[in-house]
């Protein structure tokens, strides 16, 4: 199959969610012999290369700002794809289920990746949840298949807009004896920090972290790994700030973190990792945690709650400060409990979120929306 994709940042990249999925499906859809071109948008990379692990690149222009960059880049790529001979076109992120009537009208097979629930998250302002909800509920209608990434985002999507859709999840790679190096020159000991992982943006819930490990009174060390894009951005400013002055001398920030192979082995060695992201569907974060061994400390969601089968793999907290110290003391005081769950974790990902498999889901749903469309 011929497939473009496109609604990410583009590839190479590690910025978020989307671009981490894609570093690991798109090269394996092309490893199983198809054509898969990703489009990328060209004012965030300096350096144009025409492909990358086999994926072809295409560089498309986006005017640069909080909400329309993402909405002018998306628009003009799927655009572009509608007229190319693209068997598949594959878009993620909800927000862009109102373009998906371009390759309705063309006839060209289209799926959309809706992930989470994008109009929940505190960054927008009102207008901007009503565009994102409403987005959400027209893609619903214009793309062929509708991709949920959990099954109790199945029973929402069913529930808000009367869509039924197709489940694949996201995955994850085993980790296997990865070196400490990284960890070392961050100033970390193995075994002896918690780690967060994520963009430091009020919804994935950093604040309650740093407030609940300053309570606890533990002697390890919290890291916080992650970034956003502050630039003019007012609330994410404010956020970080907040951040910084609610940690104690024990709270390190290192900022983001570029390399998949950086990501893993800060996993592998933490005594934990605590994950706060509420809004999103099984979060290719807390996949990469379990996969890496880590004995997770997870927000209790229902998407988070899935991914770990109750707390089969892991252990989950309220949202809220004194819960969260309640279970970092627990596991301070206890490291055999921490130990039997990062020895088990992975098991999780074999169990369902292996990379193959989802990688199979996903061929397997676009050859079925080709034979429809014979």
């Amino acid at each position: 199959m011929k497939i473009g994709i496109l609604g990410l940042r583009g590839l190479p990249s590690t910025y978020s969610g989307y671009e981490a999925v894609m570093t690991e499906l798109a090269p394996r859809l092309v490893q199983r012999g198809h054509d898969v071109t990703v489009y990328c948008r060209s004012g965030l990379f300096k350096e144009k290369p025409p492909e990358w692990r086999g994926v072809k690149l295409r560089y498309i222009p986006s005017i640069e700002h909080k909400v329309a960059s993402t909405l002018t880049h998306s628009f003009l790529s799927i655009t572009d794809a509608s007229f190319r001979s693209f068997d598949v076109i594959f878009v993620v992120n909800a927000a862009n289920g109102m373009f998906g009537f371009i390759p309705r009208l063309l006839g060209r097979p289209s799926v959309i990746n809706v992930d989470g629930m994008e109009w929940l998250r505190p960054k927008w302002n009102s207008a901007a949840k009503f565009i994102f909800k409403n987005s959400a509920r027209l893609g619903c209608t214009f793309y062929n298949e509708v991709v949920t990434d959990a099954e109790e985002m199945q029973r929402l999507y069913e529930r808000e807009f009367g869509a039924r859709t197709a489940y694949i999840a996201y995955g994850a790679n085993i980790a296997d004896n990865p070196p400490v190096e990284g960890v070392l020159n961050y100033g970390l000991e193995p075994r002896n920090y918690y780690l967060v992982l994520s963009r430091m943006v009020p919804d994935n819930n950093a604040d309650t972290v740093v407030k609940g490990f300053v309570k606890s009174g533990s002697n390890k060390i919290l890291a916080l790994a992650g970034g956003a894009d502050y630039r003019g951005n007012e609330r994410e400013l404010k956020f970080r700030e907040e951040l910084k002055a609610a940690a104690n001398d024990r709270v390190k920030f290192l900022g983001h973190i570029g390399s998949p192979e950086l990501v893993q082995e800060l996993h592998a060695h933490a005594y934990g990792y605590i994950h706060g992201h509420q809004f999103g569907g099984v979060n290719p974060s807390l996949l990469t945690a379990l996969g890496s061994g880590s004995c997770v400390l997870a927000l209790n969601t229902k998407f988070n709650s899935e991914v770990l089968n109750g707390e089969q793999y892991g252990m989950l907290w309220k949202k809220d400060p004194d819960d969260l110290a309640r279970l970092i003391n627990k596991l301070d005081t206890n490291p055999q409990l921490a130990e039997d769950y990062r020895s088990r974790s992975a098991d999780r990902i074999r169990e369902k979120f292996t990379w193959e498999k989802i990688t199979s889901d996903y061929e397997e749903l676009f050859l079925s929306l080709l034979e429809k469309k014979r």
